[in-house]
């Protein structure tokens, strides 16, 4: 019995576990109104080759899950056989993303149809919807492989219709939703910490976002350039990007934007030790949010931004700069605002405070505050960049207090909770 090698490939390269691809398979065929009988041990059997050529409706699925055919990961029918889903005639364009449930994929998002007419503002607004999916998927789970593939394959997708639209304009528009597909790739990449590949989707984005001639586009691949160079320790041109993201016309129409791109150049400013320039962009922050309207229409990847995510920023900036109290009081007012919904975003507030704690010397409070993240993100992997974070703590925290029983305690579970991933 031979292994499928290429749906076992295809499994990895888009993030799947053998329960993730039985749980979005389900969903695919609930979503047409059949029921979802696949298992993990139905899974099993396709990756060892015991199950060789699934029943048709399955077959259907995975050609929609993958966005390829059956042939394509590795099935085959019994000699004398041949389904018409595999012969070559058919239209194999078809794309479908997964979003969140239960902190799973689970539910399937079909897009539109391939069809030999022309495209407009109605396929437009669908593959959008499709976009605000994933973007719900990040706010709950945070970046994984999965994510990152299904956005580009959305970024596909996309590029394929607008080769078939009605008009200049509406070329524009899919280049923007190309671009901001793309660039919720990069976050995803950037999310679980694989820089070259968020470097690599970023590039693509910013020539999407040109192509595009988008403000917003824009602004977001400079937003997502200052969090890379961050990462990468790169401070300088942390700030750089920051100070891009402020030049985009966009800031100039919604001072929301103006205030996130502010927030980030405070963050790069007090990673370079600059407290005075660092203090000064939050207070530009601060008052760009005090102008920004609420319930003014925007893309939904900004929704994460608000007076809750300022705090977060602030807490990261205060810290940066040693003032450990304010960075707990602000890391407090974040976590009283942030929506449950975000639970990516509490997730990463707690393990702030608990910096925070831990840098007034307060041990007990900050091994308890940071056990709180592990709760938070039960049934999910953690994502690259808060693994990170509380690599961070722990790092701090042997040094602070190397002997002490409570940091042996969090030790053990943080490495225990490390294993898990």
């Amino acid at each position: 019995m031979e292994e499928n090698e290429s749906l076992n490939r295809a499994m990895q390269e888009c993030g799947y576990t053998q329960a993730g691809l039985a749980d979005a398979v389900n969903a695919h065929l609930r979503s047409l109104g059949h029921e979802g009988t696949v298992s993990d041990r139905t899974v099993r059997n396709w990756t060892t080759g015991k199950s060789r050529w699934p029943h048709p409706r399955q077959r259907d699925a995975l050609e929609a899950v993958f966005g390829r055919t059956a042939d394509e990961v590795g099935f085959s029918p019994p000699a004398g056989r041949r389904s018409p889903s595999t012969d070559p005639e058919q239209p194999v364009r078809r794309r479908n993303f997964v979003t969140a449930a239960a902190g799973t994929a689970a539910a399937v998002v079909p897009l539109v149809a391939p069809r030999p007419t022309m495209v407009g503002t109605t396929d437009v607004i669908r593959l959008r919807r499709g976009l605000d999916e994933l973007v719900s998927l990040d706010q709950s789970r945070g970046g994984h492989g999965e994510l990152e593939c299904l956005a580009l394959n959305g970024a596909e997708q996309t590029l394929d219709m607008q080769r078939r639209a009605t008009s200049q304009r509406i070329r524009q528009r899919l280049f923007a939703v190309a671009a901001d597909y793309t660039g919720t790739a990069a976050w995803s990449a950037l999310d679980a910490r694989q820089f070259d590949r968020a470097q690599v989707h970023l590039e693509k984005s910013l020539y999407l976002a040109g192509m595009a001639q988008d403000p917003v586009a824009l602004f977001d691949v400079w937003n997502m350039y200052a969090i890379l160079a961050r990462q990468r320790q790169d401070f300088p041109r942390a700030v750089d990007a920051a100070y891009a993201a402020q030049a985009t016309t966009i800031t100039r129409r919604d001072p929301m934007f103006a205030s996130l791109a502010h927030a980030r150049a405070a963050i790069g400013h007090s990673n370079l030790g600059d407290k005075q320039a660092a203090l000064r962009s939050l207070g530009y922050a601060q008052e760009a949010l005090g102008k920004a309207t609420p319930d003014e229409p925007r893309p939904s990847w900004i929704a994460f931004y608000g007076p809750a995510e300022l705090s977060a920023m602030t807490a990261i900036v205060r810290d940066d700069v040693g003032d450990p109290v304010e960075s707990e009081a602000a890391s407090h007012k974040a976590l009283s605002q942030i929506p449950e919904q975000f639970r990516r975003n509490r997730a990463l507030a707690t393990a702030q405070l608990a910096l925070a704690q831990l840098h007034q010397r307060d041990i007990e409070q900050a091994c308890s505050t940071a056990d709180k993240v592990f709760d938070l993100m039960t049934g999910n992997p953690l994502p690259g960049r808060m693994r990170s974070l509380l690599g961070d703590f722990y790092r701090d925290l042997i040094t602070l207090a190397p002997d002490a029983a409570v940091a042996r305690e969090w030790g053990d579970r943080y490495r225990l909770e490390w294993s898990r991933e």
